[in-house]
């Protein structure tokens, strides 16, 4: 192994897995050497210059957000981080701020959500991806808000269902629910809901 592919190992292994062809440049290596590095199997090229070990690169939940810093996984996505529904997500969906511009992620088959500037930043956390790799989400009261919107179209059963988890759940938060609700402008479908259910 030469020197260069020890240092690119190296970065690889203290970014979490996943380095960039502009990362490796900047370190004064040649970009050949990742080509040689996928060639041997030490590395795995997901898309253009973005390359993982080949164990990392199944997690596509990480390499996604990596990829795509901005967008925070909501909805469907969301509540099967959160443990809310049984149904794995066909497609992935994130959101990303007003004026991002989402081609590229839609080319990669995921479902771009845009907020306004005003509101994306609202509930955004840190989650483990089923991998254990650290990527964002919103957090639960913030989906349950965005799955009750009526652009969304989701499927009533997996409201129901998440709702009815939340509602019995100890860590609910109904001030925060009810904040969201307001700032998303869903406050009387989510109060019809917790009526309900509480």
């Amino acid at each position: 192994m030469t020197n260069d592919e020890v240092e690119i190992l190296h970065m690889v292994k203290t970014n979490r897995g996943i380095v960039t062809s502009t990362q490796v440049t900047e370190a004064g290596i040649p970009r050949r050497c990742l080509g040689t590095m996928v060639q041997s199997g030490m590395l795995y090229r997901v898309e253009r210059g973005v390359y993982t070990l080949p164990k990392t690169w199944k997690d596509e939940l990480y390499v996604l957000q990596w990829r795509f810093s901005r967008g925070i996984f909501s909805h469907e996505t969301a509540l099967y981080l959160h443990g809310m529904t049984d149904r794995t997500p066909m497609r992935y969906t994130m959101t990303f701020p007003f004026g991002y511009n989402t081609s590229n992620v839609r080319k990669r088959g995921v479902v771009a959500k845009v907020a306004s500037e005003k509101t994306y930043p609202l509930g955004i956390m840190t989650l483990s991806s089923p991998n254990g790799n650290p990527i964002q989400a919103y957090d639960i009261e913030r989906t349950l808000c965005e799955m009750v919107k009526t652009r969304h179209k989701a499927d009533i059963q997996v409201v129901n269902q998440a709702m009815r988890i939340y509602a019995g759940s100890r860590d609910k938060d109904i001030a925060k629910l009810m904040d969201y609700a307001e700032a998303l402008r869903v406050k009387p479908k989510v109060l019809t809901y917790m009526q309900i259910l509480l």
